[in-house]
């Protein structure tokens, strides 16, 4: 048995590791414990809650609008994974600088980035946004059309990325992309960048950008990006969308074309 005296000794070692983490525990309440007991108590998933809140709120026609409102929700209420505000204008910002006709986003989710980037097409321009769960895309294309998107500027496809991604030639026209969104799994960059590569969908110059290199981190998509020497690569520093404490960043790579 553990001693008084042992144990007190432990008190301010707990503590600094405490205040310092924070802002990391926050997180996994809000995002794991606060989101399984509504769960539980409502039997409504937390990316319908989500979106009846849109719905609900937002005005139809404003992907401004409804982005800020899906932020009010997951700074307030329930924290969802989403690009955000702050990592969303370095998003903008490079469309605009690019403004691609060719848009590529894996990993659609509840279909914030997708009205991110859509809202930043030049006039003819059209995103296909990729989406593996059937109950997050339904989602998402309710909030895609909300935002005034219809399928001619937005094609959302359903199914696993590593299988949509051979056949985005031949079954949806995609022939080249000039830019690319990765904010589905962290450990399926690596892999969708070389499938994306290896069926030639990557137009010579194309920006690719990949969300949550730092938290929760993609490393081994980094050293691929800086090492095989097909493209230049830059991380804009940022934070975790609604905990400005939490470090992440943006990874911007530029194809310089096959090697």
């Amino acid at each position: 048995m553990v001693s008084p005296a042992i144990a007190l000794a432990f008190v301010p070692f707990l503590v600094t590791l405490l205040i310092r983490y924070r802002h990391y525990l926050l997180l996994l309440y809000r995002a794991v414990l606060l989101r399984w007991l509504r769960q539980r108590l409502s039997g409504v998933p937390p990316e319908q809650r989500a979106c009846q809140y849109v719905l609900a709120h937002a005005v139809p026609g404003d992907p401004r609008h409804v982005l800020r409102t899906f932020d009010r929700w997951c700074c307030r209420r329930e924290h969802l994974s989403s690009v955000g505000p702050c990592k969303g204008r370095i998003v903008e910002r490079l469309l605009r600088e690019r403004a691609p006709r060719a848009v590529l986003e894996l990993g659609t989710y509840c279909g914030y980035g997708s009205v991110l980037l859509a809202q930043g097409l030049p006039p003819g321009g059209r995103l296909y946004t990729v989406e593996m769960d059937p109950g997050h895309a339904a989602v998402a294309e309710k909030l895609i059309r909300l935002a005034g998107f219809d399928e001619n500027t937005v094609e959302l496809i359903v199914g696993p990325s590593e299988e949509v991604i051979p056949r985005l030639k031949e079954q949806h026209g995609l022939l080249k992309a000039e830019f690319v969104f990765m904010d589905h799994w962290k450990r399926c960059y690596l892999r969708d960048l070389r499938l994306l590569e290896a069926h030639d969908l990557l137009a010579e110059g194309a920006t690719v950008l990949a969300d949550n290199v730092i938290f929760p981190g993609a490393p081994r998509f980094l050293q691929y990006a800086k090492t095989c020497g097909k493209y230049r690569c830059k991380v804009h520093r940022a934070s975790l969308e609604c905990f400005r404490a939490i470090p992440d960043g943006v990874a911007e790579l530029t194809y310089a074309g096959p090697r």
